[in-house]
């Protein structure tokens, strides 16, 4: 069994717009590991973010590697863009993909780490079915679309359910990733069913964002080496 580590995401999609750079190097100084940026399309869920050209103005911000979670229809278009722009991870929503594993497979052939993304009430056989192609699997934990929206409880079975799935098929070098509702009253049993990258947007950014990263990764390893004792 492999237990990874921690990997704490803030959200940009709960970031100060207005200056985005101020909030990148919090995020640094805080010890994110991850920037998660959402790219909405106005279509496939009901709200419109940034694109490739915003992911470009950020790159040169940080080292900070930027993974882009594309809430969008037919996401295989702009993969390359992503690309080019500097993201290093990209996840794609199985429901608005007609062939998942070609997708996951462009994603890979640019040097990417590649990722599906369910929402809450997705089947979990979409993620069983493409695990082999994947580096990570997100598991939404709200209805995609808006940040600062209230956590639904039955991601903690599904994760569950998805850990065991990649325990049993040798498959636990994937990682879980969640996404919606991350808070510190929550992420301890969010971390023991199972998922090590928490993506935290209204969670961190209301506040001090600094030290919330940090407290928010001292509350997901402690929970982390409970698992262990499992």
């Amino acid at each position: 069994m492999i237990l990874h580590d921690i990997k704490i995401a803030p959200s940009l999609l709960s970031a100060n717009f207005a200056n985005l750079e101020n909030d990148i190097k919090k995020c640094e100084k805080g010890g994110a590991d991850i920037i998660h940026i959402d790219v909405m399309d106005g279509n496939f869920v009901p709200n419109l973010t940034i694109g490739p050209i915003v992911v470009n103005a950020i790159r040169p911000l940080t080292k900070i590697p930027l993974s882009c979670h594309l809430m969008i229809n037919d996401p295989g278009k702009y993969i390359e863009e992503f690309f080019k722009a500097g993201a290093d991870s990209i996840s794609v929503h199985v429901e608005g993909l007609v062939h998942i594993h070609r997708t996951l497979n462009l994603i890979k052939s640019f040097g990417l780490k590649a990722g599906i993304a369910l929402n809450p009430a997705t089947p979990l056989n979409f993620a069983y079915d493409s695990a082999d192609h994947c580096d990570y699997i997100l598991l939404m934990s709200v209805d995609p679309g808006f940040g600062g929206q209230k956590f639904i409880p039955t991601f903690l079975r599904r994760s569950e359910k998805l850990r065991n799935f990649l325990l049993k098929n040798n498959l636990d070098h994937i990682e879980i990733e969640v996404d919606g509702g991350v808070k510190f009253n929550n992420v301890e049993e969010i971390v023991m069913a199972g998922a090590n990258i928490l993506v935290a947007g209204s969670g961190l950014f209301h506040g001090n964002l600094i030290e919330n990263i940090r407290e928010l990764r001292k509350k997901a390893e402690n929970a982390r080496r409970q698992a262990q004792l499992f």
